[in-house]
């Protein structure tokens, strides 16, 4: 078992640009796969949960070349995927597994997606479901988990509404949707992230957006959809700058300059929640590349204090609840997270894992059944295990940094699958 070990830092410098977007990363290789003609993703990021979609698309037969910091994708349209010669492994990728669902509905032959065991024990059935009423063949192993077995068809539009915010059902749906004839719409409760919906669009396909009164969203796709390949532009992934945020924002000694970090109005909600925490965060240059907006981020040390993290917030910050448990270990006051059950359906159970962490280390820690009750005074030192979940293990050694005794992380892996980096950024930003 792999450790890290993280000790308290006296201060915090430094200019970093993290990794590129895992979910745009995952996109460019799997639409750029469904298209015709070359994409490439200039950025991409080269880690386990991406590599997954990279070999899963290259076992039918889609050419893919790999660099530092490219990926080629050779599309010659969805028609021309081939059925794969053994079971798709997506390793620990839940937006590897949603989504090929979606792309493998719609082909006329069998597939089987299966993972790790975390994979194994996430729930299955919500994707399933509507791809079902579309007209594929799916089956769930028990408890209505992976594997998948998929066989797929003529498919059949639909309106489905989603009973939870998900971006990964929406975009599997989509997916599938491209390939039915007729229109196929999504009904999302709340704003999920928006990424499938900005590729296919630069890739041509026919798509609409539209907000209703209730607060819901509408995306509707016409299939059969002819997709052009594009060239796209990965940002720096803010999922990846949040932890970088938190450990400026909560140190008393800090300042870091994050650049080039996508600030997709559908992922920001990590700046709002720092912000209503009374983070110092400066909003610099802020563009537009490769159809994404992006800025650069300018950090700075300060106390915090609690807030409340609910509602259509949640959908917005999914990712970054463990990392902001951190912020509000540090806050004065007390935060609450409400309305994020979700977690329990993550790598982890994360609001479980963050609750025994977090007490571990001697927070004030309520764990409730959709969230958290969090009152701040500062995290001690120990060791915490982060139940192979790598969101866990970096929000714990960005504890480590913030600590008075330190912290030792265990189960360090897994961090592979979203940020190699993270621990040779993490060393830079904290050298004494």
């Amino acid at each position: 078992m792999t450790t890290l070990r993280v000790e308290p830092a006296a201060r915090v410098r430094g200019r970093v640009r993290v990794q590129g977007d895992k979910s745009i990363s995952h996109r460019a290789v799997l639409l750029g796969a469904l298209a015709e003609g070359e994409t490439t993703a200039r950025g991409f990021l080269h880690a386990d949960d991406t590599l997954a979609s990279v070999a899963c698309m290259r076992a039918m037969g889609v050419e893919i070349t790999t660099s530092d910091d490219e990926v080629r994708v050779a599309g010659r349209g969805y028609a021309s995927l081939r059925e794969p010669a053994a079971p798709l492994d997506v390793g620990n990728s839940g937006t590897s597994m949603r989504l090929l669902a979606g792309v493998l509905a719609g082909r006329p032959f069998p597939a089987t997606l299966t993972g790790d065991a975390s994979i194994r024990r996430r729930p299955m059935e919500r994707v399933a479901a509507p791809l079902r009423a579309m007209g594929a063949t799916i089956e769930t192993a028990t408890g209505r988990r992976a594997p998948l077995w998929v066989r797929g068809g003529d498919l059949r539009p639909i309106r489905y509404e989603l009973p939870v915010a998900s971006a990964q059902v929406k975009s599997a749906i989509l997916l599938a949707g491209l390939q039915a004839t007729g229109t196929t719409t999504v009904v999302e409760p709340e704003p999920t992230r928006d990424h499938t919906e900005r590729v296919l669009h630069a890739m041509g396909a026919d798509l609409t957006t539209r907000d209703v009164p209730s607060g819901a969203r509408e995306i509707s796709v016409r299939g059969p959809a002819r997709l052009r390949g594009v060239h796209l532009d990965v940002p720096a992934d803010i999922s990846s700058a949040a932890f970088f945020l938190v450990l400026a924002a909560t140190h008393p000694d800090a300042e870091i300059t994050l650049d080039a970090v996508g600030i997709n109005p559908t992922r920001t909600g990590i700046l709002d929640a720092l912000g209503s925490m009374g983070a110092r965060i400066d909003v610099q240059d802020a563009r537009e590349e490769g159809g994404e907006p992006v800025a650069t981020l300018f950090v700075r040390g300060g106390r915090l204090h609690g807030t409340e993290i609910g509602g259509a917030m949640i959908p917005l910050l999914v990712d970054e609840i463990p990392i902001l448990a951190v912020a509000a270990s540090l806050a004065e006051g007390e935060t609450v997270v409400r309305d994020a059950a979700e977690l329990r359906a993550k790598e982890s159970d994360r609001i479980a894992a963050m609750s025994r962490n977090l007490r571990a280390v001697g927070v004030d820690c309520e764990e409730r059944p959709d969230g958290l009750r969090i009152r701040g005074g500062g995290l001690r030192g120990g060791v915490v295990a982060s139940d192979g979940d790598h969101r866990i293990a970096m929000a714990f050694a960005i504890a480590g940094a913030l600590s008075s005794d330190g912290i030792t992380v265990e189960d360090t892996a897994c961090i592979d699958t979203s940020f190699p980096r993270f621990e040779t950024l993490l060393r830079h930003v904290t050298a004494q």
